[in-house]
């Protein structure tokens, strides 16, 4: 079992994969953001080091899912990840124009072609003013600086991402405004159902009213 957890920038990405791997007993693949030299600039002038940036992340993510993804599967073992490969190329078509996003394209496109597919994704969603304010409660350093119009253009754009997603299977969605999976465990233990039944996993209770698309 291959699943991987997404959702705009703040929506609990993370924190969900690290409370969901004791219950499926899996492996953790967890993306590598901080490593990204250009980020706190890119956050404060994003039409400057937008390319930097993508590109970083694109040859980040592409070797770290290239290197550990097979090898995990491989030995059998479940995996849960905090991202997928396919996200880069959204934050692309946001920071990026002209040549530069044509030439990100070719890129993106030719090292898709060799990273394994999750069997389902979770796509998190909460209301843009949710997220700035756990943005801010985390208060990381190079976030301080992040604009809420970014963020609601990315959860615009992660919407319409996954309302019409399907190249990689499954996608359940789940709304998250009024969950609490880190400090409620009943939130946590329906999301635990909910993954179970998108994956026809045992044990799982009868269907909850939100499905699968």
């Amino acid at each position: 079992m291959y699943l991987a957890i997404e959702g705009v920038i703040g929506v609990g990405k993370t924190t969900l994969a690290r409370l969901l791997q004791p219950a499926f007993n899996s492996e953790l693949l967890l993306e590598v953001f901080e490593e990204n030299p250009f980020l706190s600039d890119f956050y404060a002038d994003r039409a400057r080091y937008a390319f930097q940036t993508q590109v970083f992340f694109l040859l980040s993510r592409y070797r770290q899912q290239r290197s550990s993804v097979p090898d995990i599967l491989n030995r059998g073992v479940d995996l849960i990840a905090d991202y997928t490969f396919e996200k880069d190329s959204l934050f692309a078509r946001i920071n990026l124009t002209g040549d530069e996003l044509n030439m990100y394209h070719r890129v993106h496109e030719a090292l898709a072609e060799k990273i394994p597919l999750p069997n389902l994704i979770v796509y998190l969603r909460a209301s843009t003013d949710v997220l700035m304010q756990r943005i801010a409660m985390r208060d990381r350093s190079y976030e301080r600086n992040m604009q809420r119009g970014y963020i609601d253009e990315l959860n615009l754009a992660y919407d319409d991402f996954f309302s019409h997603y399907c190249k990689s299977g499954p996608t359940l969605i789940i709304e998250t405004n009024n969950l609490n999976f880190v400090s409620q465990p009943d939130d946590l233990k329906t999301i635990e159902i909910r993954v179970r039944q998108a994956l026809e996993m045992s044990p799982f209770q009868p269907e909850l009213p939100m499905g699968v698309k």
